[in-house]
């Protein structure tokens, strides 16, 4: 009875295997899932290079606004003889409609003027800013040896934006960018800064 039960359990294991064989061939013969598959797998890798693409032109084009709105800061205040608080409003208020479309809640900007003594040193001659704090009144300033043109003036804009990427993961946390252009005043050797 044993040896009955083998043989009928082998020949059943036989006929399932011979059952199976041709279709294990032709299941791995089949094509028609693989593009799916590949597809699945290169999906994240797709999109984490696409995101990644559009944050870092996003990340350049705001920090070429940065360096837009430092020089024309510059620019704007140096075209003066005199600025007053209503003046330096406007100037400062400017930032919004440089950085557009980009939100300009995150910046930071402070103009200055800066006297250029017999010496060669830079000192803060007066200083405003927005969002951010400005230089203090007779604080030396480092400058570029090349603009250190004794008994001379500068105008200095400082701008600072703190940018945060709209998908995290790509580029992890806010990136801060800053800028500084100094220019000669255009008007006059000095821009005199009033309070009316």
């Amino acid at each position: 009875m044993i040896l009955a039960i083998r043989r009928y359990t082998n020949a059943t294991f036989s006929g399932w295997a011979n059952h199976l064989r041709p279709l294990l061939g032709r299941i791995g013969n089949d094509r028609r899932g693989v593009s799916s598959i590949e597809f699945a797998i290169m999906l994240p890798l797709m999109l984490t290079l696409y995101l990644g693409s559009v944050e870092v032109s996003t990340g350049i084009s705001t920090d070429r606004k940065v360096t837009l709105t430092s020089y024309a800061l510059a620019d704007l205040a140096s075209q003066y003889t005199d600025i007053t608080n209503a003046d330096m409003t406007n100037i400062l208020s400017a930032t919004a409609a440089i950085m557009a479309p980009y939100s300009s809640a995150g910046l930071q900007a402070v103009i200055s003027e800066l006297s250029v003594n017999a010496q060669g040193q830079a000192s803060v001659v007066w200083s405003d800013t927005l969002n951010g704090t400005a230089l203090t009144v007779g604080q030396q300033v480092n400058i570029p040896s090349a603009l250190a043109v004794p008994n001379t003036y500068l105008i200095v804009a400082q701008v600072q934006y703190n940018y945060n990427p709209a998908f995290g993961y790509v580029i992890t946390g806010p990136l801060t960018l800053t800028d500084q252009s100094i220019v000669h005043p255009r008007q006059s050797n000095s821009v005199a800064r009033t309070a009316s």
